[in-house]
């Protein structure tokens, strides 16, 4: 990894296995931050805290210098190829970092994958339960270790390396009208980033000027997930930055238009692992 600049870092955890390294991150970015990837394996960084909501990604080799896209709670950047990542700071992030080698996924892309301009498009914004709950794991078994932990990690990471290559896959081939320009998908990450409850499908779909239907199908040829996934994931990454604040619990399940304090702790934990409160709490104790 290569950049102009980039934000301090200290490894809180790190746990490694014959085809990969884990390790719980944390980026200290009080000053913009603006960097690139250049990974030799596949790299995969899912924030445990919220990322920063103006983080953007760029594949300018491909792309040219000016169009960069979001990042999501996950993303993936493939072996050999340049991500020039930006954000304007002003804020402490935690991730997972896994780096897979090559081969352990290429394995189940029967050697190999073109990496289309749709494809680098789509892993970088990845809400994928499967991928989420192992990256999750691996977190946990870095910063708690236990008896096994080493075998438990090995089994995690073959899981993994199969569920990329099947999100890869799930990303269609056919024309490019076959999914969502960017200017739509662009159009509905800034609708979801709008404080207040989150938007129906029928007011995403007059947002991008096309039917439910179209929004739909061509969402997840775009992102390779379904766009019911995104809006609750970006809802959750919505909350997790608005525990940092002082605002009271109940307000903020109110506010991201949950029926009841209860529904909220519900999806919230479903989601990460913690309740609000737990969250908030282990948030309050590792701020400087």
């Amino acid at each position: 990894m290569a950049g102009d600049s980039y934000a301090d870092t200290v490894f809180e955890a790190e746990l490694t296995t014959s085809r990969a390294s884990a390790r719980v991150v944390r980026f200290f970015t009080d000053q913009p931050t603006n960097h690139v990837f250049r990974p030799n394996h596949y790299w995969l960084d899912m924030c445990l805290t919220p990322r920063p909501e103006n983080a953007r990604g760029c594949y300018f080799d491909r792309w040219g210098p000016h169009r960069f896209e979001r990042l999501g709670e996950i993303f993936v950047v493939p072996p050999g190829e340049a991500l020039h990542v930006r954000s304007d700071g002003g804020t402490n992030q935690a991730s997972i970092v896994c780096e897979i080698r090559a081969e352990a996924i290429d394995h189940w892309l029967d050697g190999g994958i073109e990496w289309t301009d749709r494809r680098l498009g789509a892993v970088l914004n990845i809400a994928d339960p499967h991928l989420r709950s192992c990256l999750g794991r691996l977190a946990r078994e870095a910063r708690n270790p236990e008896h096994g932990s080493e075998v438990l990690a090995e089994l995690i990471v073959e899981q993994l390396a199969i569920e990329v290559a099947r999100y890869c896959r799930a990303v269609a081939e056919g024309p490019i009208t076959g999914g969502l320009a960017s200017w739509r998908l662009r159009l509905i990450d800034e609708r979801l980033e709008q404080p207040g409850p989150v938007p129906p499908l029928e007011e995403l779909a007059a947002l991008c000027n096309t039917s439910i239907r179209q929004l739909t199908r061509g969402f997840r040829t775009s992102r390779g997930c379904a766009i019911g996934d995104h809006i609750a994931q970006t809802r959750i990454e919505t909350a997790k930055r608005q525990l940092g604040s002082a605002e009271s619990i109940k307000a903020i399940a109110f506010a991201l238009g949950f029926a009841s304090p209860s529904s909220f702790s519900y999806a919230f934990r479903r989601a990460t692992g913690s309740t609000p409160r737990q969250f908030r709490q282990r948030q309050l104790r590792k701020a400087p």
